[in-house]
């Protein structure tokens, strides 16, 4: 049977998507458990509702909500931080580690 192979995406925070796409290589698969999977899906839910709720207090629509911190007075020594990008550098690793069995 030759099917084609899966292609992987990352897709980034920002909603930008690389203009890479990668073919996976088949390797064993992770067992999550069941508990696992819950605290993921509580996790992502509870910071969707979060998400909504800062957007819902940018636009006006609620008085009371999440705030988001705001530095009042800049550290000087963090003037050139640049924050990482997760997703980037755990797609860095996942290449680094397919490389490295191949």
């Amino acid at each position: 049977p030759t099917s084609p192979a899966q292609k992987l995406v990352f897709n980034r925070v920002n909603g930008k998507r690389p203009q890479v796409l990668l073919q996976q290589v088949s390797a064993p698969e992770e067992c999550y458990t069941l508990a696992h999977e819950e605290n993921v899906r509580f996790v992502y839910e509870a910071w969707q509702q979060v998400e909504q709720q800062l957007d819902g207090s940018r636009s006006g629509e609620s008085a009371c909500g999440p705030v988001q911190y705001v530095e009042k007075t800049p550290n000087p020594g963090l003037k050139n931080f640049v924050p990482i990008d997760l997703e980037e550098w755990w797609a860095q690793q996942f290449l680094a580690k397919i490389e490295n069995c191949s």
